[in-house]
C-alpha cells in the first residue's frame, strides 16, 4: 500500500470516529448546532472557573458554547484546493460562522443562556485572527496531554504535510482553550457595519445551513 492510499484510508476512518463521536456527543450536551464549518454543543461548563478579559466568570454550571471544526468540511476543501488555500478558507468560513452564531445568542431561546463560545485547538494562532478570543491554558495536566495527543493525531492524519508540520513546530503545538464572553461578541459583531470582502469558498454548499439544529436524543 502506498503511502498516499495509506493516509486516504486513515482519513476516511477518521471521518467514521468523528460521526460516532457526533452521535455520542449529543448524550453530553442538551442540543447541537451546525453554523456552516462550526459544529456548537451547547452544555454545561464542568471545569474551573474562567474569568474573561471584560470580567464576565464562567462557572461550573454556566451554559456554554463548545466549538467544533466540521473536519469532514475542511478535508474536503484540502483535497480540493490544496493545503494553504484550505487554511485560509477555513479560518474566513469559522469567522462568518461566529458572525451567524453572535447574531443568533439572543434570537433563539435555545441560545440565550449561552455565556460564552470555548473551544480547544491546537492552532490557535492562525483561525482566531481579528475575532477576539482569549486564549487560557489548560489547567488539568492530564487533559493538556490527552488534547495535544489527539489533536496532534487529528493534524497528523489530515493535513498533507501533518508529520512535517508537527516536527518542525513540536514546541509551539500546545493545546489552548479559546474562550469569548457572550458580551464581548456581541460587541465585536454588532459595531462593526461593514465586513471584508467575501471569499469565493464562502458560499461554499455546506454554508447553507445556518443555525440548523441536530437532533438530540
Amino acid at each position: 500500500m502506498t503511502a498516499a492510499l495509506m493516509k486516504t484510508s486513515l482519513q476516511s476512518l477518521w471521518i467514521m470516529w468523528e460521526h460516532v463521536f457526533d452521535f455520542l456527543n449529543r448524550f453530553r450536551s442538551e442540543s447541537v448546532w451546525r453554523y456552516g464549518i462550526c459544529k456548537l454543543v451547547v452544555r454545561q461548563h464542568r471545569g474551573k472557573r474562567i474569568t474573561c478579559q471584560d470580567g464576565r466568570r464562567i462557572l461550573a454550571g454556566d451554559w456554554v458554547g463548545e466549538l467544533h471544526l466540521d473536519n469532514r468540511q475542511v478535508l474536503r476543501l484540502t483535497r480540493t484546493v490544496g493545503a494553504d488555500r484550505a487554511g485560509l478558507s477555513t479560518a474566513r468560513m469559522f469567522r462568518l460562522a461566529i458572525k451567524q452564531i453572535s447574531q443568533e445568542l439572543d434570537s433563539i431561546p435555545e441560545l440565550v443562556k449561552v455565556q460564552a463560545l470555548t473551544g480547544i485547538t491546537l492552532l490557535h494562532r492562525g483561525i482566531i485572527h481579528g475575532i477576539g478570543f482569549e486564549q487560557h491554558p489548560i489547567a488539568s495536566k492530564w487533559q493538556q496531554r490527552f488534547y495535544a495527543s489527539y489533536l496532534r493525531i487529528l493534524l497528523r492524519i489530515l493535513h498533507p504535510d501533518g508529520n512535517q508540520r508537527i516536527g518542525y513546530n513540536t514546541e509551539k503545538l500546545s493545546p489552548m482553550m479559546l474562550v469569548i464572553s457572550k458580551q464581548s461578541l456581541k460587541e465585536r459583531f454588532t459595531v462593526r457595519k461593514k465586513d471584508s470582502k467575501p471569499s469565493p469558498l464562502d458560499g461554499y454548499q455546506d454554508l447553507q445551513s445556518q443555525g440548523k439544529k441536530e437532533a438530540v436524543s
